[in-house]
């Protein structure tokens, strides 16, 4: 099963760093997010992946062309035909499709264009700025017992103030920092099946609008409940929080070894 990551957008929330890269490509812990996102996928057998390029879509094909030497010691030989020789490397087992779906083209537009790369064949998608201690493996299962078109990780978001409970109307009974939320949000990590193609029309098509509304009136869609650890990297604030994470060395979403 292929892994679809839309990795088009500008990501101006972030300001002055995604004027240099793309917003996939912004650092968590020396890596891209990008990065962080397909080693999860990777962990649970999931190798195969198409990159939705658009904003600046030439950075992430430098990572990539670029990775094998990256990750490896190397001798450059300039007096023996400049010779390169390889001493010592570690790449992942990953086959990578970068395919440019338009610099402005919407969500749904940039999922529309990859069609003929995951052909008739149930894949997954998410975004290029989240990331989660998510089971792909259990998420996979989930949608293959439902056998609807479309499933979504659905997550909860932490309250930005702590809560308290109070019981005749002074007495605090609890006190939580940062409850979670009572209503639950699209996290990506979906599983798709290629009916999902008839429901976007073209290049402006916001995939999160018409395709999931029409998807959910046709009740092909179920929610796989995370309960885990998930976080977007949406702003800057977002970006210095996942770095603390990584930083500890108790990063949540690093399931891998």
């Amino acid at each position: 099963m292929k892994v679809v990551i839309l990795a088009g957008g500008r990501g101006t929330r972030l300001g002055e760093i995604t004027k240099i890269k793309p917003k996939p490509m912004v650092e968590i812990g020396g890596k891209p997010i990008l990065w962080h996102i397909m080693k999860n996928y990777s962990h649970f057998g999931y190798n195969n992946f198409v990159i939705c390029l658009g904003y600046k879509g030439n950075y992430i094909k430098d990572f990539f062309a670029h990775y094998f030497l990256h990750q490896s010691d190397v001798t450059f030989d300039f007096i023996n035909n400049n010779k390169m020789i390889v001493h010592k490397n570690h790449t992942e087992p990953w086959v990578v499709t970068l395919v440019d779906t338009g610099l402005n083209s919407m969500t749904g537009g940039r999922i529309k264009r990859i069609q003929k790369y995951v052909e008739n064949e149930t894949f997954m998608l998410t975004y290029g700025d989240g990331v989660g201690d998510v089971n792909i493996s259990e998420l996979a299962n989930f949608h293959k017992r439902k056998g609807k078109y479309a499933t979504v990780t659905s997550v909860q978001l932490p309250e930005r103030f702590g809560s308290l409970r109070i019981n005749n109307n002074i007495n605090v009974t609890s006190f939580i920092e940062k409850p979670c939320s009572d209503g639950w949000i699209n996290g990506g990590f979906f599983v798709l099946e290629p009916e999902i193609f008839d429901y976007i029309h073209d290049d402006m098509t916001i995939w999160e609008n018409e395709p999931l509304e029409n998807l959910v009136r046709d009740d092909q869609v179920v929610a796989h409940k995370h309960q885990g650890f998930w976080k977007a990297m949406d702003t800057l604030k977002d970006k210095d929080e996942l770095d603390k994470y990584w930083s500890s060395g108790e990063a949540p979403w690093k399931i891998w070894d």
